[in-house]
């Protein structure tokens, strides 16, 4: 299996809130073949995320696999609350960084 940057498979990555408490990455795939070589190789799992994240698997909340759309959405804790004293991010759109490291199988 080759594996390239996922920079080249997906046509969006990005991150939100979901609420003040949790943050929402989305991951939108070009094509079928990107999307179902990337799911069929359990790139996006709890673990995964967590160790890219560096935080618990336990708050890896979600990840779903939304084919209709080509798309991955994960969904975390936030470390601290949108807003709250410290926190630097309050809409949580810069928290997608971490997924430009991945790899993913060419497809």
């Amino acid at each position: 299996m080759t594996l390239i940057p996922i920079t080249r498979a997906v046509h969006v990555i990005r991150s939100k809130n979901a609420g003040p408490y949790e943050l929402t990455l989305d991951i939108i795939f070009k094509d079928q073949s990107g999307f179902e070589a990337s799911r069929n190789a359990k790139i996006f799992t709890p673990a995964t995320m967590a160790r890219l994240y560096g935080i618990a698997e336990s708050d890896i909340l979600k990840v779903i696999h939304y084919e209709p759309a080509l798309a991955i959405k994960i969904t975390l804790k936030r470390p601290l609350t949108s807003g709250a004293f410290g926190e630097t991010d309050v809409y949580g759109a810069q928290q997608h960084a971490p997924l430009l490291q991945l790899m993913v199988p060419e497809a």
